[in-house]
């Protein structure tokens, strides 16, 4: 892109694929835009685009229903909302490949396609962004690239989805069931009508995935990382978890240690004083660790139309100042690592059982096989004893270890439900 200076630079063309929620913030944002702002929105694109005109968009903004005369058209950035991999990939590589540069929020997109799309940038001139991918309107991509250049981060590990955190602090604060919590969220337009990708953790992984390339310069592929839903988690283990001072969160962390990526995305206890615990109803956190810089935090909200919008418009304007010049964002070595999800903790068992005797003994006898330590035992009264609840926490020992265990013990024939297991954090972060 050419360097000319603000004062004489026409505004850069505008254009929008996708007039949605986050697509109509970002043109309103543009809209306000004073006379002088180095922006100008162009086009916007959208599936029977005659639907969505409104009439606070000027007059010269060309509407369409067909994305190929976006892409071919005179407009020096798209803004790529749409979302999915496809048809989104092949537009965003088309942009790219035509000199034009792109701003996305399209985080599947980016923790799948990212390395290539990047490059794609770079050899034709162009700067692709994608600050709204990760935590909607908290500037984190920006500030682990720029603000935090001068260090080594080692580890990053946050709460990336604010619908799982709403659903928990819901179960938490009122104590209904998950099914109760996740209707609460799609009331509140927090989750969406398929929840999938963010109950069962995929939502996160593709924004940890990109924090990874990001903070720790690992290039990882969103399939590498394990991820566990928080589907399984009840009144009931708030009521144990608050017993051993924690309260529980859906956590995801990626180190960069032993030549390899440890990352995961899973349910988990964590202290009741940790920054974590203090995350409420759709908030997001992330925290970075430094080997120079130590511990450093960003939250905020991580969804909604208006905060995401922010984001882009503010990739917008940093393209339009030339801050990227010709090359592409963002510019990481990053490397390409062994991937594993063996992170070793403590862990909080909870068993829903057919009471018997010698059930405790036989848990026993299948964790010691593994040589793994019971630390304590919780059983509250007041249960039905035909799905009867109780907690067995342990003492340090790897995920994969503990994995070994739990397929001995799934065979047990006492049991009700499927076990639940997750890591109590009161070390790691």
């Amino acid at each position: 892109m050419d360097q000319a200076s603000p004062a004489t630079a026409p505004a850069l063309k505008v254009a929008i694929l996708g007039f949605g929620t986050v697509g109509s913030a970002v043109a309103r944002i543009l809209a306000d835009q004073p006379a002088s702002s180095p922006l100008k929105l162009s086009h916007v694109f959208n599936r029977n685009v005659e639907r969505k005109r409104v009439a606070w968009v000027a007059d010269d903004v060309r509407w369409s229903s067909d994305a190929e005369q976006v892409l071919a058209s005179d407009a020096d950035i798209v803004v790529e909302l749409v979302g999915g991999i496809d048809p989104a990939h092949d537009w965003i590589a088309r942009a790219l490949t035509a000199g034009k540069s792109v701003v996305t929020a399209n985080k599947k997109l980016i923790a799948k396609h990212g390395p290539e799309l990047t490059a794609l940038a770079r050899k034709h001139g162009g700067a692709i962004s994608f600050g709204a991918s990760v935590a909607g309107g908290v500037p984190v991509i920006d500030a682990l690239q720029e603000g935090l250049a001068g260090d080594q981060l080692y580890k990053v590990c946050g709460i990336l989805n604010g619908t799982c955190n709403y659903i928990l602090t819901k179960i938490e604060n009122e104590g209904v069931s998950f099914d109760s919590a996740l209707e609460d969220a799609k009331r509140a337009g927090f989750a969406e009508a398929d929840p999938t990708d963010d109950v069962d953790g995929y939502d996160a992984r593709a924004k940890l995935v990109i924090l990874s390339r990001i903070g720790l310069k690992g290039i990882v592929q969103p399939e590498q990382i394990p991820c566990m839903s928080i589907r399984s988690i009840g009144a009931v283990d708030f009521t144990y978890s608050h017993e051993l001072g924690c309260t529980i969160r859906q956590i995801s962390r990626a180190e960069r240690r032993d030549g390899h990526i440890y990352a995961s995305v899973q349910p988990a206890l964590v202290p009741i004083d940790s920054p974590m615990a203090h995350i409420t109803g759709s908030l997001n956190l992330v925290l970075s660790s430094g080997k120079y810089g130590g511990q450093t935090a960003f939250s905020g909200h991580g969804a909604g139309g208006h905060s995401t919008a922010v984001a882009v418009v503010s990739d917008l304007l940093d393209i339009a100042r030339g801050r990227f010049g010709d090359a592409a964002r963002p510019q990481v070595a990053a490397d390409v690592l062994p991937v594993t999800g063996n992170f070793a903790s403590e862990y909080y068992l909870r068993f829903t059982v057919r009471d018997r005797p010698g059930i405790v003994a036989a848990i026993a006898n299948a964790l010691a096989t593994h040589s793994i330590n019971i630390d304590a035992l919780l059983q509250k009264p007041g249960f039905n004893k035909d799905a009867l609840p109780f907690v067995v926490t342990l003492e340090h020992c790897p995920a994969e270890q503990l994995e070994a265990a739990m397929r001995d013990i799934r065979k047990l024939d006492f049991l009700v439900h499927e076990p639940l297991t997750m890591p109590i954090l009161t070390k790691e972060l």
